[in-house]
């Protein structure tokens, strides 16, 4: 398939994106067109071999099943997250100061703050509404056009702005929403985005959860386009990469694609990783393919694989001594193998032996990250699905710039690196 079209795809997906609910809405789209069938958690299943069917939680959580003709004994895993760090609503978010309104903000996961000034924010993200009868439901908001600004302070009013001043999240990041907005009304305005995206007429607001995010679309940079600058990068393209994956293979092997929310702020909730989303699923499909047993259960999870993808730190170029010299992944040099000895990663010497052969069989380099010895280690997914579930798991990830920051820079080339690694890994016959 060709590059170009996988790229426009990407890019396309990431627009479309701007929080884990749509995020899940879009993979669903994709999956349903693609012939999958959706699975309600409160309904009985009933599964048949061959099958492929899909299940979301919490509307920004999903995991696709595609189950093999012959019996189920092993399954190919991908693990990816949907969640990406920025700036949330508070509940009561209108606040006023030197004639504006503004909206205050909590910082979600570990974002890097000070990218987000002087950009064109929009708002997305999920609202509950009461209908004239009582219902209450769900819909997705995308807000897609400038609406707010957080301004910098003009560097005559902070001559240490250049020197290392720290950021309080309170005070400098609510954004400017609205001019002599004393006495506006949010409920209004939301309720008036809803009735030109969905139609939506005479229903009350209940609750909200939405997002500023930069409205700058995804692109291709550099004289070639061999970089994509994008928000989310982390970790949108991982979910982009292992549905395309997915959706490529041959179809004959039992295989998952997981993408939980939460990842950036712990995974502890029903529908992250932490959570049972994931054994619930398994469990289920196990038992009703015919084999209910837990000891059942457990010959299949020992069985099966789990590749967590979630993006690398690439060598940089103005920075290179934040790496360790032996192990600076270079962006567009292909996959990246995580490890970490005290397990903030799960890779260990068999899962990486077995993606290093996926490797060399689909001739795409691979390279390896471990962090400085004198340096913390972030995580993944990858050790506490593998310590809820104990599935054998391996860390993987795109070599990307600027992790965390608003707008996030991986290379062009590795999305098909990786998707063609992942298709080989759900095609392989044994694991």
């Amino acid at each position: 398939m060709p590059q170009d079209a996988r790229l426009e795809r990407l890019l396309d997906f990431l627009r479309r994106s701007p929080t884990p609910w749509h995020a899940t809405a879009n993979m669903a789209e994709r999956l349903e067109a693609a012939g999958f069938r959706r699975l309600e958690e409160t309904e009985a299943w009933r599964l048949t071999p061959g099958e492929r069917v899909y299940v979301t939680r919490n509307d920004s959580s999903i995991i696709a099943l595609q189950l093999p003709t012959e019996p189920l004994d092993a399954l190919r895993m991908i693990g990816a997250h949907t969640d990406s760090p920025g700036l949330r609503l508070k509940p009561h978010a209108p606040q006023t100061s030197a004639g504006w309104l503004q909206l205050g903000v909590e910082v979600y996961g570990g974002a890097l703050l000070a990218p987000w000034f002087d950009r064109d924010l929009g708002l997305a993200g999920r609202v509950h509404v009461r209908h004239a009868d009582g219902r209450l439901e769900g819909v997705l908001l995308n807000v897609d056009r400038p609406l707010a600004i957080v301004p910098s302070l003009a560097i005559h009013l902070d001559r240490e702005a250049n020197n290392g001043r720290a950021m309080n999240a309170q005070t400098e990041m609510p954004p400017v929403f609205l001019q002599g907005g004393e006495h506006a009304d949010l409920d209004r305005l939301l309720r008036g985005w809803l009735a030109e995206q969905h139609g939506l007429e005479g229903v009350e607001v209940v609750d909200f959860e939405l997002a500023l995010y930069d409205v700058q679309p995804p692109s291709l940079v550099g004289v070639e386009g061999e970089l994509i600058a994008s928000a989310r990068l982390d970790n949108l393209l991982s979910c982009f990469i292992g549905l395309e994956a997915l959706l490529e293979c041959d179809g004959r092997q039992g295989a998952v694609l997981v993408a939980n929310d939460h990842e950036e702020v712990g995974s502890a909730s029903a529908c992250g990783a932490q959570g049972p989303f994931l054994s619930d699923v398994l469990r289920r499909a196990n038992a009703a393919l015919g084999e209910a047993s837990e000891e059942g259960f457990i010959r299949l999870v020992q069985a099966s694989r789990m590749i967590s993808c979630d993006n690398a730190h690439a060598l940089h170029p103005n920075f290179r001594d934040k790496h360790d010299a032996a192990h600076g992944p270079a962006i567009n040099g292909g996959p990246v193998i995580k490890v970490n000895a005290n397990q903030r990663y799960a890779t260990n010497s068999a899962t990486s032996a077995l993606f290093r052969e996926l490797c060399r069989q689909a001739e795409v380099p691979v390279q390896t990250f471990v962090t400085r010895a004198d340096m913390g280690c972030g995580s993944t997914i990858g050790p506490i699905t593998a310590t809820e579930l104990g599935v054998p798991t391996l860390d993987v990830g795109v070599p990307q710039w600027a992790m965390h920051s608003i707008r996030e820079t991986s290379g062009a080339r590795d999305v098909e690196y990786l998707t063609r690694v992942l298709t080989a890994f759900i095609e392989r016959e044994s694991l």
